[in-house]
C-alpha cells in the first residue's frame, strides 16, 4: 500500500519534467534576443526595403504618442504628467524594436501593465476599454510585427503566453472593469506572430535555397574544371612519356651505337637512362591518381591535325555542311599543340552538332609568324566559325554542361596560347585559338 503514492508521484514527475524543460527553454529564449543590434530587413537587397522598418516605426510613434496622451487625458481623465510619461513609455520603444524588438517588448509590456493600474484608479474608467486602451492595442500589435520578423518560435510562444497571462491576471484583479479587450489582444497578437513568423521562415528558407544553389553551381564549375584538367593531364602524359621513352632508348643504346665513347661518357649516358626510367615510373604513379574508373583502357595513340579531315567528314555525315582549310606548310608542330588543336576542333564541331544542327561551318588551321600583333614566335591559328542554325531545325540540347569551353580554355592555357570564343551578330558562334609552335612559347 505504501508504494502506491510513490508510484503516483513518479508518474506525475515524468509527466511534468518535459513541461518544465519546455518552460525553461522558453524562458531562456525570452532572455536571449536573436541577432541583437541588427536592423530588421538588414539583408534586403534594395535600400528602400532596409529603410522601411525605420519609416514604419517612426510613423507609429508619431501617430500613437499624441493619440495616447489625448485618450488618457480626455477619456480616462489621467493627469497630464502621468499621461505623458505613460505615452512615451508605451510608444517610443517602437523605435528600439527596429534593432532590438525583444528588449522593446519588455519595456512596452511593463509600461502597458503600469498603464492598466493607472487607468484603474482614474475617474473616467467607467465604460472605457480596460485593461488595454485602444492605442495600447495598436502599438502592441505593431510590436508583434517586429518580434515575428526577428525572434525564434520559442520566444514568440513565450511572448504570446505572457500576453495572455497578463490579461488574465488583470481580469482577476478587477473583473467588473474588463470588457474582453484582453482576449481580443491575446488572439490578435497570436495571429500576427504566427503570420509574420511564417513569412520570415519562408523567406529564410528561400534565401538558404538560393545560397545553396549558388554554392552548388560553383562546385559544379570547379568539378568541371578539375575533370578537364585531369583528362588533359592524362593525354599530356602520353605525349611526355613518348619523349621520355625516346630519351631512355637513346641513352641506353649510345654505348653500342658509338663504340669509341670514353668511360665517363658511358657512365653519363647510363645515369641519364636511369633518371629517365625513374621519371617514367613517377609519371605512371601520378597517372593512377588522375585516371578515373573505367579509363584504364586508354591505350590508343593520341590524335592530331592529321585526323582533322576525318572530323570534318564525320560532321558532314551528321548533317552539318562543314569545310576545312588546312595549311600545308605548318612545319614541325609540337605534339602537345597538335593534340590540343585537334581537341579544340573536335569540341567546337560537337557543339555545332548539338546546339546549331545544319549550320554552315568553316574550319581553318594555319600558322602565323607573329607579324600581325602577336607576342613573337610562330603560332598555330585554329578557327572554327559556324553560322546560325536553319529555322526548320531545333537544337539537340537546350543547355550544355560547360565542359567543352572549359576544356578548350585549359588546353590553350597549358600550352601558353590564347582563346577567343563568343556569339556572332548573325546568330552564329566563333572559336579562335592561338597556340605557340616554338619551344620558347611552349616551355
Amino acid at each position: 500500500m505504501s508504494t502506491e503514492p510513490a508510484t503516483f508521484r513518479a508518474r506525475v514527475a515524468r509527466l511534468l519534467t518535459p513541461a518544465g524543460d519546455s518552460l525553461q527553454a522558453v524562458g531562456v529564449a525570452l532572455a536571449t534576443p536573436t541577432r541583437p543590434g541588427a536592423p530588421l530587413l538588414a539583408t534586403a537587397s534594395k535600400r528602400w526595403l532596409r529603410l522601411l522598418p525605420y519609416v514604419v516605426a517612426l510613423a507609429f510613434v508619431a501617430s500613437l504618442l499624441p493619440s495616447t496622451i489625448t485618450v488618457l487625458v480626455n477619456d480616462y481623465e489621467v493627469g497630464g504628467a502621468s499621461a505623458g510619461a505613460l505615452a512615451v513609455a508605451q510608444t517610443a520603444p517602437l523605435l528600439l524594436a527596429v534593432t532590438r524588438p525583444l528588449q522593446a517588448w519588455w519595456i512596452i509590456g511593463a509600461a502597458d501593465i503600469a498603464g492598466a493600474f493607472v487607468t484603474l484608479g482614474a475617474d473616467g474608467l467607467d465604460g472605457r476599454a480596460w485593461p488595454w486602451t485602444p492605442p495600447v492595442v495598436v502599438g502592441y500589435l505593431a510590436l508583434m510585427l517586429a518580434l515575428g520578423l526577428r525572434e525564434s518560435r520559442r520566444a514568440l510562444f513565450g511572448v504570446w503566453l505572457l500576453t495572455g497571462a497578463a490579461g488574465l491576471g488583470l481580469f482577476l484583479i478587477a473583473p467588473k472593469h474588463t470588457n474582453g479587450v484582453q482576449v481580443l489582444l491575446f488572439v490578435l497578437s497570436g495571429v500576427v506572430l504566427l503570420l509574420t513568423a511564417t513569412l520570415r521562415e519562408r523567406g529564410d528558407a528561400q534565401r538558404r535555397l538560393v545560397e545553396q544553389e549558388t554554392i552548388s553551381e560553383a562546385e559544379r564549375a570547379r568539378r568541371t574544371l578539375l575533370e578537364e584538367r585531369a583528362r588533359i593531364a592524362r593525354e599530356l602524359h602520353d605525349v611526355v612519356a613518348h619523349h621520355m621513352s625516346v630519351i631512355t632508348v637513346q641513352a641506353d643504346s649510345a654505348p653500342y651505337r658509338i663504340p669509341e665513347l670514353p668511360d665517363a661518357a658511358r657512365e653519363e649516358f647510363t645515369s641519364i637512362a636511369a633518371s629517365a626510367r625513374e621519371s617514367l615510373a613517377e609519371m605512371r604513379r601520378l597517372l593512377v591518381v588522375l585516371r578515373n574508373e573505367g579509363t584504364e583502357g586508354e591505350r590508343a595513340p593520341q590524335p592530331g591535325l592529321a585526323r582533322v579531315q576525318q572530323l570534318i567528314e564525320a560532321t558532314v555525315r551528321a548533317g552539318v555542311p562543314a569545310e576545312l582549310s588546312l595549311a600545308a606548310d605548318l612545319g614541325d608542330v609540337p605534339q602537345a599543340v597538335d593534340l590540343s588543336a585537334y581537341r579544340i576542333v573536335q569540341e567546337a564541331l560537337a557543339n555545332v552538332v548539338r546546339h546549331a544542327p545544319g549550320a554552315a561551318t568553316r574550319v581553318s588551321v594555319r600558322s602565323d609568324d607573329g607579324a600581325d600583333g602577336g607576342e613573337g614566335g610562330r603560332r598555330l591559328l585554329v578557327l572554327v566559325v559556324n553560322g546560325p542554325a536553319p529555322e526548320r531545325t531545333s537544337p539537340l540540347e537546350g543547355s550544355g554542361t560547360g565542359h567543352g569551353l572549359v576544356g578548350m580554355r585549359e588546353r590553350v592555357r597549358l600550352t601558353g596560347g590564347t582563346l577567343d570564343t563568343g556569339p556572332l551578330p548573325d546568330g552564329g558562334f566563333r572559336v579562335a585559338a592561338r597556340l605557340p609552335l616554338t619551344s620558347k612559347d611552349t616551355s
